[in-house]
């Protein structure tokens, strides 16, 4: 174990840089400087993170236009007309359907709050060990309002239905881990380092297996969180640390 630490602490040294920024979707988020809007693009970039990297942060970038380059500004001041250009927005399976329907929960969300961290933190207890019930609960609001449409919940993932949630846990990586290597951002605070699930995309996934530090056959709610606490034994505080690591070796190395 002590080896293996010694290997991936260097690989998370390698990849935990501002260079990986400009090619991956977290670069979404940093092109703004206000909490809200980070939320708002970050949620948005990890939902749409499907495909070529490159595709994703295309669509991200057509979302911010259609915003007029403020999302907080336009969800919160935005006129029923201004929806009209957002009909012809697709990526992949998400269409306008689903684009409106998150601009009418972030509406009505930020009504009430000020940080989309209080969407997750509501239902955590201080003592629980994972993000799961944060996971959970923030599902059952996204799709609280009375006009939620079927279609769109596939897009946002929940332990509840077993699902590894892969793009919420890299969304929560971003907006939680707390270092000063500039990828990151560690803007939120009721919601610890350690209780973060490490995002088991299919890189992480086969780089993982061979590392040993997943035995299950599947990939779901159960493969991230053994996972997850496989990389727990290695440092309890900031687990997740290591998907740069894991994600690194499985893209750039071809490990």
């Amino acid at each position: 174990m002590h080896s293996l630490q010694h290997f991936l602490d260097e690989k998370v040294a390698h990849y935990n840089q501002p260079s990986f920024i400009a090619n991956d979707p977290v670069s979404i988020p940093h092109l703004f400087t206000s909490k809200q809007d980070i939320e708002i693009m970050g949620l948005w970039a990890s939902v749409l993170a499907w495909g070529q990297r490159k595709t994703i942060i295309n669509k991200c970038k057509e979302l911010i236009s259609l915003m007029e380059g403020a999302p907080y500004q336009f969800i919160t001041q935005h006129q029923e007309n201004d929806l009209k250009r957002f009909l012809d927005f697709k990526h992949r399976t998400f269409n306008a359907i689903d684009a409106l329907y998150f601009i009418a929960f972030f509406k009505e969300y930020y009504s009430q709050y000020i940080s989309l961290e209080d969407g997750f933190a509501q239902f955590l207890q201080p003592d629980d060990i994972t993000i799961e019930k944060g996971l959970i609960g923030f599902r059952n609001l996204f799709f609280s309002l009375e006009y939620a449409p079927q279609r769109t919940r596939k897009h946002i993932s929940t332990p509840a239905l077993n699902s590894a949630c892969k793009r919420l846990n890299m969304f929560l990586r971003w907006m939680v881990r707390k270092d000063n290597n500039g990828v990151d951002f560690g803007i939120w605070q009721r919601i610890k380092p350690s209780q973060l699930v490490c995002p088991c995309d299919v890189h992480v996934d086969r780089v993982a297996r061979k590392l040993n530090l997943i035995t299950r056959k599947q990939t779901d709610w159960l493969t991230a969180l053994e996972l997850t606490a496989n990389l727990r034994q290695l440092d309890p505080t900031d687990p997740v640390k290591y998907d740069f690591a894991l994600f690194g070796l499985g893209v750039d190395e071809g490990f």
